[in-house]
């Protein structure tokens, strides 16, 4: 707890057996999260009895902390890989071969509907490309204002990428609004953004995306980062 609260704190893996720490605690306000708006990542490593119940306490503060399930090492090791963005390839050998072995599957990216924001459709088309290769379900907007009335018609979608750098209204514009909309407070939202300036990533957070990527975009990361958010 103490460290929750005077620290920033990335992602807070649970081991199996019960932790005096509950969601109120992962998602307080504190000082450590004042200015970063996307869920806190907490791993339940291991499976429990009571895995529904604690489920639903979790949900309900889902705009804060978002709770995943883990049962292997395998498993675990590639979600915290994916949310500090740490490149498998430095991983230990034996690691990295687990991990890719379970990469390999991409039962995770199957039948998932990824929107794609962006007002270059050069861009919409090679993410595509990449995307539809894990029999992933592609749908896109070339701008905020539409981005924000399709989301608002097609409630299943599971993830969005959203450009940065649009004209007009913004990538940051268009997070903040969709994030006022309530049923889309809990959709992962990454930004992709054409500049790896120091600072970006608070400011992408900020506005309400969840995790972010920079162009050019590397396809491994960032199937590894959809992999992280669609695997809930």
């Amino acid at each position: 707890m103490k460290t929750l609260r005077e620290e920033r704190v990335d992602c807070v893996v649970l081991g199996p057996e019960d932790v005096d720490l509950g969601p109120m605690d992962v998602s307080d306000n504190s000082a450590a999260r004042a200015t970063v708006a996307a869920p806190r990542p907490v791993i339940r490593f291991g499976d429990g009895d009571n895995a529904p119940e604690e489920d639903n306490r979790w949900k309900a503060f889902g705009d804060c902390a978002v709770l995943r399930r883990v049962q292997s090492i395998e498993r675990l090791v590639d979600q915290t890989a994916t949310l500090l963005h740490r490149q498998v390839a430095n991983l230990p050998e034996r690691t990295r071969r687990a991990v890719e072995e379970l990469h390999s599957s991409n039962k995770t990216l199957a039948g998932k509907k990824v929107f794609i924001v962006d007002d270059d459709m050069r861009n919409i088309f090679a993410l595509t490309t990449v995307l539809e290769e894990y029999q992933m379900v592609i749908t896109s907007a070339v701008n905020g204002r539409d981005a924000i009335r399709m989301l608002q018609s097609e409630p299943n979608v599971d993830v969005v990428l959203m450009d940065i750098m649009m004209p007009g209204m913004d990538g940051f514009e268009t997070m903040r609004a969709i994030r006022k909309i309530p049923e889309l407070r809990g959709l992962p939202i990454i930004a992709v953004t054409a500049k790896a300036m120091k600072g970006d990533r608070e400011k992408c957070l900020e506005a309400g995306a969840w995790d972010y990527l920079s162009k050019p975009v590397d396809p491994e990361q960032m199937l590894a980062v959809l992999r992280g958010w669609l695997h809930r």
